[in-house]
């Protein structure tokens, strides 16, 4: 019983805190780390333990799902090089660079010690880093990059953590077969996240399309997936977020407006509650982790989680900008392909690296002893220096960005707000064409034409800045039926043509969700209308 009181407690603080960060315009998950901190600290209360199996299997699949599903994978394909570079590249140079660090700054590591820690502390935070991110004008392909590198970075880092353990529970590691081990387990969860994707997707088109049922089972597949790849020991992350990639680009089409209205509300809350309780529960370990490291002073503590966490920011900042700029000048196709490198813009994903749960999660499922009786070397100082990084990235590098955007002078490229803009004059005078084109000639009367095409009409008007027209007549009960049934085919004709520019490129999946929202609203309010006549 005191496992449910704790949570109801952790969720109504969360929801009080969301009320909150607005108005002090701190990132949520640092508010909620810091909040999990000052709750873990006040005497008396029960420890809170967080369980590794927990976070790699209740929390780890929802929270990469999602953060596929709002990914546009055509953007992630445009940039698909720097994100390798840092989902791949960056994360085995920063476990290398701890690595180093810990080894000769920190006594008892030995080399395969140094690379567990190093391995866990390289991978950033997907939450983290769009949270961070988010209102700040960051132009659209440097958020791309970021939500990138932390969909696929943990794949990388839990693969070497992975091997890393092994060398230390083993005496053993032979670098060609743990690379050839590497390839293979995420290549494999990649496959296996498409057959997934491929799977779910075949049979949101064989069934009737019901939303409740659709909304049931977007949440299992991520679980699905995860399960399956995990069960045949391959990556589970790689193939999470490949399903999720998958499935978000053909969401238009196999989902009805219901569906998709239902399944969107219903993940917003649960991935806000999830995103609460992760982070409030890495500040609540702050007191067990501590209690396992009374051998050292604090003084020593605080020097040691200072070095690792300076060799973390230190090392991603070495390695993003010669990552930016070397492909550049030793690759022709690269110049002709990708836009001009921008300096400003690099900083900020060089800075923007802060760690999270997956982190701690990684640190907690260090195993006890290593053949049963030998306790794991430095367990309890992994952990507290796991617990320093994510704190000084989280509120160093998370409070900082915002004065570093604004000293850089990095303003919103605009290109989302332009893109919505034609597409929506677009939209408007596709619709005004097809009612001339096919209701002028005694299919509907002129009053119910007048109705629909003064809608389009104002919208275009309002569009160019111009004042809208005069109120619209009323229509009696035949008229009325007739303007519902108009309404409804123009709104498939809208959301045809809106799926069309999206599969030519000529708008982004941003501005597609926006508009299909909308479209989605319109839909149900007409579904409506027309049952209630």
């Amino acid at each position: 019983m005191r496992d449910i009181e704790i949570i109801i407690v952790l969720l109504a603080v969360i929801t009080a805190l969301a009320q909150v960060t607005d108005k002090v315009k701190i990132p949520y998950p640092i508010l909620l780390v810091l909040a999990g901190i000052a709750i873990g600290l006040i005497p008396g209360l029960p420890h809170v333990e967080l369980s590794p199996e927990v976070v790699f299997l209740i929390f780890l699949p929802p929270l990469l799902y999602s953060a596929a599903w709002y990914t546009s994978w055509p953007d992630f394909k445009a940039a698909k090089r720097p994100i390798t570079l840092l989902a791949i590249g960056c994360v085995l140079f920063t476990t290398t660079a701890v690595a180093v660090v810990a080894h000769y700054f920190i006594p008892g590591f030995s080399w395969p010690v140094a690379f567990v820690l190093g391995a866990i502390i390289s991978p950033p935070d997907a939450v983290a880093a769009t949270s961070a991110t988010k209102g700040l004008g960051v132009p659209r392909r440097v958020i791309t990059v970021l939500e990138g590198e932390s969909l696929v970075n943990d794949a990388t880092g839990l693969i070497a953590f992975r091997y890393a353990v092994a060398a230390v529970t083993t005496g053993q590691f032979i670098l060609w077969e743990a690379s050839l081990q590497f390839v293979w387990v995420a290549v494999v969860g990649v496959l296996i996240g498409l057959l997934i994707g491929w799977v779910v997707v075949w049979v949101h088109k064989i069934t009737p399309n019901n939303p409740i049922v659709d909304t049931s089972l977007t949440l299992l597949t991520p679980f699905i997936s995860y399960l399956i790849a995990e069960e045949l020991h391959v990556s589970g992350v790689l193939a999470v977020v490949t399903t999720g990639l998958f499935i978000t680009v053909r969401s238009s089409e196999i989902f009805s407006h219901q569906s998709r209205m239902q399944a969107v509300a219903v993940w917003n809350s649960i991935i806000f509650l999830l995103n609460g309780v992760v982070f409030t529960l890495i500040g609540l370990q702050l007191p067990s982790i501590v209690e396992g490291i009374s051998q050292y002073s604090w003084g020593t503590l605080i020097g040691y989680g200072a070095i690792i966490s300076l060799a973390v920011i230190v090392g991603r900042l070495i390695w993003v900008y010669p990552g930016a700029y070397f492909p550049r000048l030793l690759s022709w196709k690269v110049r002709q392909q990708e836009p001009e490198t921008n300096i400003k813009l690099v900083s900020i994903v060089a800075w923007t690296g802060m760690r999270g749960v997956v982190s701690l999660a990684a640190a907690l499922s260090l195993p006890l002893t290593i053949d049963g009786t030998t306790p794991f070397p430095e367990r309890n100082l992994i952990l507290f220096l796991t617990f320093c990084v994510i704190l000084s990235t989280l509120v160093l590098q998370g409070l900082s960005l915002p004065f570093l955007v604004r000293w850089l002078g990095i303003k919103p490229d605009g290109s989302a707000h332009t893109e919505e803009l034609d597409a929506r004059m677009k939209i408007a005078t596709a619709a005004i064409t097809y009612i001339e084109e096919n209701f002028s000639y005694g299919v509907v009367t002129d009053e119910v034409l007048a109705q629909i095409k003064t809608k389009y009409e104002i919208r275009i008007s309002r569009l160019m800045k111009q004042k809208g027209t005069k109120a619209k007549p009323r229509i009696d009960e035949e008229q009325i039926i007739q303007f519902h049934s108009l309404q409804h085919e123009l709104i498939n004709i809208e959301r045809t043509l809106v799926i069309g520019l999206r599969k030519e490129g000529k708008i982004s999946d941003e501005v597609l969700r926006r508009l299909e929202y909308e479209l989605d609203l319109e839909e149900a309010r007409v579904v409506l209308e027309k049952d209630a006549s």
